[in-house]
């Protein structure tokens, strides 16, 4: 690590005078570049197991913006995959995989120590970053969290409510809890292993956790967010975490203590004034503006842009989008965006 990376010394509760930046799928389809790496690929899959071209795409917007960390191209669900699951893309639909309802098909899943056969491209990835990235450059690994992660095994696709998860939840909580723990001792492993091999940064997407209600939002989310946490403390000290429970609204207030992260990252659905009053005071924050504005773009992505560096700047901050960059976003509004940042 380098201590003079700017994204290092605000996950350190540094406040800088100009905050660091990079963007939540900043390699991806609104890329051209990406587009073309990802046809050479032949699929998505392919893509992601591929460590020379998954290394291109994520050095691809470092290239033509400077974005001040570079986040590994991969997958939250390749993990489910590395334990067993069936998982493949359809088309224009989205991820489908083999689902996992009862403790017979959890009691199928691999343990958790064999899952580095399948992964072991994505640390080979993270290892080429490490070697090809600049040296101001932050390397962030990733993961999603367990209960994103088990929303989509559950189901064996996306929902709009994440149901079958919360059916689950309440009609068979030992498979459910069960699912969760295994998603949890993996994702461990997973982080650990990407730290080896060169992450300076791990970032945990919880990016359901907004539909978890009352106590389960606790014993779901966050719970979970912070066995990962301690673990990665443990084993990796001094390596910081970033936990996004997106969605959390005014739970995100108490976020740092409840996780154990070194930062949060927020959504949209709040303002950064009232987080930088409620969640601010306790250590660094990332985000928050809306990924819309990539896509619109005008006077309004510059206030916006300006309105969230100033209510954000008596304290630790990077900034980033409220959630990933949209297919149809404007490459142009990405460099608006960053001179924005970086005269403001």
């Amino acid at each position: 690590m380098t201590a003079s990376k700017t994204i290092l010394r605000a996950l350190a509760g540094e406040t800088l005078p100009t905050p660091p930046i990079w963007m939540m799928r900043q390699a991806g389809r609104y890329l051209p570049e990406y587009k073309a790496t990802r046809a050479q690929a032949g699929d998505f899959l392919s893509l992601c197991y591929n460590p020379e071209l998954a290394a291109e795409v994520t050095l691809q917007p470092i290239r033509r913006y400077g974005f001040d960390a570079a986040i590994l191209f991969a997958d939250i669900l390749l993990l489910p995959q590395a334990l067993g699951a069936d998982l493949w893309f359809e088309t224009g639909e989205g991820p489908r995989l083999s689902t996992i309802t009862s403790g017979a098909e959890l009691a199928n899943l691999k343990p958790v120590e064999d899952i580095h056969e399948t992964l072991n491209p994505v640390y080979e990835t993270v290892k080429i970053l490490s070697e090809e990235l600049p040296k101001e450059t932050t390397l962030i690994g990733f993961a999603g969290a367990p209960w994103t992660v088990a929303t989509y095994m559950i189901a064996g696709h996306g929902t709009p409510d994440q149901g079958p998860a919360h059916a689950l939840k309440a009609e068979g909580k030992t498979t459910f809890e069960g699912i969760l723990d295994r998603l949890t001792e993996g994702t461990i492993e997973y982080l650990s292993r990407q730290i080896q091999a060169g992450a300076e940064v791990v970032k945990i997407f919880d990016s359901w956790a907004g539909s978890l209600q009352g106590t389960d939002f606790n014993d779901y989310s966050l719970k979970p967010m912070q066995r990962i946490t301690s673990a990665i403390k443990e084993r990796h000290p001094g390596v910081p975490v970033i936990a996004f429970p997106r969605g959390a609204g005014q739970d995100y207030e108490g976020a740092h203590a409840a996780t154990g992260a070194d930062c949060i990252a927020l959504d949209d659905g709040v303002t950064a004034e009232w987080a930088a009053g409620a969640v601010q005071k306790d250590g660094c924050v990332q985000g928050n503006l809306a990924s819309s504005h990539m896509v619109t773009g005008g006077d309004a992505l510059i206030s916006e842009t300006k309105r969230i560096c100033q209510a954000f700047n008596q304290g630790p901050h990077i900034f980033n989008l409220g959630h990933g960059i949209t297919p149809d976003a404007d490459p142009k509004n990405v460099a608006i965006m960053i001179e924005t940042v970086r005269n403001a």
